[in-house]
Parts: C-alpha cells; structure tokens; sequence
C-alpha cells in the first residue's frame, strides 16, 4: 500500500485570467484566500506566482514578499513553493523572490516548447537559479517537460548543485511539450526510481483536461499530485471550476478511492525533507 499523498496547488500561475474563470484568484489578498481554502481541504503545497493589477505576470520581490508572508499567517505549516518559470520574467529577475527563503521553489532544467513559444531555461541561468537556491536553503522542485530533465537534475545532483535528492514533477499535456501518455509516466517513474532510489518521491501535473487524467495516474501509482487553477480553470468541459479547493477535493476522493491517505503538512515536511515551519509549531 503506498503512503501518504502530498496535494500541491497551482493558485494562479501566470496565464489564467479572470475573464477565463472568475474564480482565478490574482491580488495577493485573493491568492490567501484561495490558497487558505485549498489547504483546509487538504492541500499541503502552494505553488505560487505573483500578478500586477491588470493581470499579468510579475516577478516583483515585494509581491512574492507579501504573499509569502499571507500564506504564512493564514495557512500555518503548508509549504510554500515560488515559481521562477520563465513567463514572469527574464533572466535572474526569475530569482530574484530567492532570498526570501521560502520552503521550495520551481526549477526548470531545460528548454522546450510551449504552444506559441520557446520556454528557454539556457544552462547558465539554470545553474545560477539552483545556486541562489543552495545559497538561500531553497528546495527546488524539478519541473520536467521532457525525460532529458530528470537525467539533467541527477547530473546537476551529482554535481552538488542539488543539496537533497531532488523531487521531480513530471508536467504533461502542455501542447507541443509531452502529451498525457501512460506508457511515458511509467518510464518517468521507472527513471525516477533508477536515477534516485526506490523510495524516490515524485509528482505529476497534468494540463487542461489532462488534470484529472495525471491526478489518477499519480494516487494510485504511489506520486504526489498537483491541482489548481494554474493548469485547469475547469471541472469539465461545461463547468467552470468554484474555486482551488474544489479541484483539490477531486484528488482527495481519488485518495479515498485508492485507499491513500492524505499527507498532513507534518507529513508533507518529512516527506520531502523540510523543517517544520517554526510559526505552525507555536
């Protein structure tokens, strides 16, 4: 029987507007809010950008600044993950949230395409960002778009550029990049444990519709899962989705049904590695 699962929630990410979903939470103020909610229903990580006033993207340090310390207040223990994905901005200003110290963030080890775009993650910027992580006690979680970067996240391990065994997502469905296919997970999985040891943790993203499909895929196959309106603004192909906390209840019955227990944010800590955050032990 495989233990506990880790919920991760994608609040907002950096495409998703309001006019998509009205849901889609984009002031800091929203993002608590969602994010509190996602994690009363069981989400242990937030996966987290930040938004200017019109909706776009921002890197901002005193936006992630604000954030963090929100999420910090009202979600007491749940481990917080900032993104340097490349669509809110260039260059070092991907990482310049990094000193901040939150529990995790994104690390993209290699370029790909995206559906009207290159996402450039060049080595030397890969290389600073895991450095800025190393130098500020920053997990990184490695976002895999393609079977290279999980054998680049072991090079870059062997190396000591990753600290601890790295935690890997597997990201399917983006259009152009890896489709949902069931033949890849369980090699990627299969890479995982080779690379990294049996008991290596691991997690799966799934794009639009793929959600649900990668959500299933990785409860019952032993993964952690990610959810939110980042990925999916939907529950279906009619209905928009209320909110973060009603797709992360959809992985929480998909625990139920394989029998998995939902990971607390102590649970969730050990798992991955973390200290308890010193605000939830008061």
């Amino acid at each position: 029987m495989h233990g506990p699962c880790i919920i991760c929630v994608a609040i907002t990410g950096s495409l998703p507007r309001k006019a998509d979903n009205p849901a889609v939470p984009i002031s800091i103020s929203e993002q608590v809010e969602s994010a509190q909610q996602a994690f009363e229903a069981g989400a242990t990580i937030a996966h987290c950008h930040v938004r200017d006033e019109d909706e776009t993207p921002s890197s901002d340090p005193e936006k992630f600044a604000a954030l963090l310390e929100g999420l910090q207040r009202h979600c007491p223990g749940m481990i917080v993950q900032l993104s340097t994905g490349g669509r809110s901005g260039a260059g070092q200003a991907r990482g310049g949230m990094l000193p901040l110290r939150p529990d995790m963030a994104s690390l993209s080890v290699g370029s790909n395409n995206f559906p009207t775009r290159v996402y450039e993650n060049p080595p030397d910027l890969v290389d600073w960002l895991a450095s800025e992580m190393l130098a500020h006690g920053v997990k990184p979680e490695i976002e895999a778009f393609d079977l290279s970067h999980i054998f680049k996240a072991k090079e870059m391990w062997d190396k000591g550029q990753i600290q601890d065994r790295p935690y890997v997502q597997f990201v399917m469905g983006v259009k152009n990049a890896m489709p949902a296919d069931r033949e890849v997970f369980d090699y990627y999985i299969k890479t995982v444990h080779r690379l990294f040891g049996p008991d290596a943790p691991w997690c799966a993203a799934g794009i639009g519709p793929n959600q649900i499909v990668l959500n299933d895929w990785a409860v019952s196959s032993g993964g952690h899962a990610r959810t939110g309106l980042e990925d999916n603004v939907r529950l279906d192909k009619t209905t928009l989705a209320p909110s973060n906390a009603a797709l992360v209840q959809r992985v929480v019955a998909l625990c139920d049904r394989y029998e998995r227990p939902v990971a607390t944010w102590q649970q969730a800590r050990e798992i991955l590695g973390l200290e308890l955050a010193p605000a939830a032990m008061a």
